[in-house]
């Protein structure tokens, strides 16, 4: 328990631990997103096709379909966020460094969270590249792709509510409240893509042949 306490102790005692940490999983982040659209454009999508962008944030869906490397896109929200954790750390260590925990908690483990999908994707598409382990072909639409990724946030939301409950860690419920924003987010989405698929099929002219 001495360790563990020594360990969160130095982690949130300078603003450069968790700001490091970060930075590392941002641009991971990317550098995986960017793999995988990779393989699933080199084959993949011969087998799994994906309705609309690889990419589900619509800020970076152009960047993720052009397979840039460098995005402005990318490189400016990893400045503003940065900065925003600077920010909270500056405001809140003298009087609420409870904010600070919380603050770096909702980025690093919903960056964690996401890494587990991309390592998922990474193996999944490595597999299905190179050998027949997956015959045929299935088509996901929009919505059903953001539904799951809604559903899959809630779950992680709630494995990190129940870490709070035992632990009573504000990083830990920081990392709850933003994939829970992040679930609530993409159902959002899920619901707009289904309205505008039925809005497409319902203005389509029917078949005179």
């Amino acid at each position: 328990m001495a360790l563990a306490g020594d360990t969160l102790s130095i982690l949130f005692s300078s603003i450069w631990p968790c700001l490091a940490i970060w930075v590392l999983l941002y641009i991971s982040d990317y550098a995986l997103t960017i793999r995988c659209a990779r393989l699933y454009r080199g084959g993949v999508n011969e087998k799994l096709v994906l309705e609309g962008s690889y990419e589900i944030t619509p800020f970076f869906q152009k960047d993720i379909d052009s397979l840039r490397r460098i995005s402005p896109r990318f490189v400016a929200m990893l400045f503003v966020s940065s900065g925003l954790l600077v920010t909270v750390w500056f405001l809140s260590s003298q009087s609420a460094p409870e904010l600070y925990i919380f603050a770096s908690g909702s980025l690093i483990l919903l960056e964690l969270t996401v890494h587990t999908r991309h390592l998922r994707n990474l193996s999944m598409f490595r597999a299905m590249s190179k050998s027949d382990c997956v015959k045929g072909r299935i088509e996901y639409s929009r919505s059903l792709i953001l539904r799951m990724s809604s559903g899959e946030l809630f779950v992680f939301s709630g494995m990190y509510l129940v870490l709070f409950a035992f632990t009573q860690s504000w990083f830990v419920l920081g990392g709850a409240a933003t994939c829970l924003s992040t679930a609530i987010k993409h159902r959002r989405l899920a619901r707009k893509a289904a309205i505008n698929t039925n809005t497409v099929i319902a203005v389509q002219p029917e078949s005179t042949a």
